[in-house]
């Protein structure tokens, strides 16, 4: 793949509020026991978040900014005795584009904070975009 000159430019919508501020310490997965969590957004958003409710399920994008960008292959979940595996066929945080894809639930919407279950990421953490999570094809 040839590089190109165009660039590619990512704009937080907002920030991650959690009580984990450690890699070494924070669940490998949100449903592995991650504490709830709150999403501040930037003002310049707060028309995007205005149909948030709670009980939704979404699909929460981050850039893991305390990630490693030059790792392709690891260990799965960091278990010297499974194979070393390419990243892109697992979760791991350390990978080309740190992107990270985390499944959550809305506990509480108060403004531009949204407070949601199961986020396994670290204080701080830039938000990049919020999606729905789709039901049947008949409810979208």
């Amino acid at each position: 793949m040839a590089d190109t000159d165009e660039a590619y430019v990512l704009r937080p919508v907002g920030r991650v509020v959690s009580p984990l501020t450690d890699a070494a310490s924070a669940p490998r997965q949100g449903d592995e026991g991650a504490p709830a969590a709150w999403l501040v957004f930037d003002p310049s958003v707060e028309r995007a978040v205005r149909d948030l409710s709670v009980g939704a399920e979404m699909l929460v994008l981050t850039w893991l900014d305390r990630a490693r960008r030059d790792v392709l292959v690891v260990h799965p979940r960091g278990d010297e005795g499974r194979p070393e595996t390419g990243v892109f066929n697992t979760r791991s945080p350390h990978r080309p584009n740190p992107i990270g894809l985390h499944l959550v639930r809305v506990l509480a919407v108060d403004g531009l904070r949204v407070r949601v279950a199961d986020l396994e990421a670290l204080d701080g953490t830039p938000v990049l975009d919020v999606k729905p999570v789709l039901g049947a094809v008949d409810e979208r």
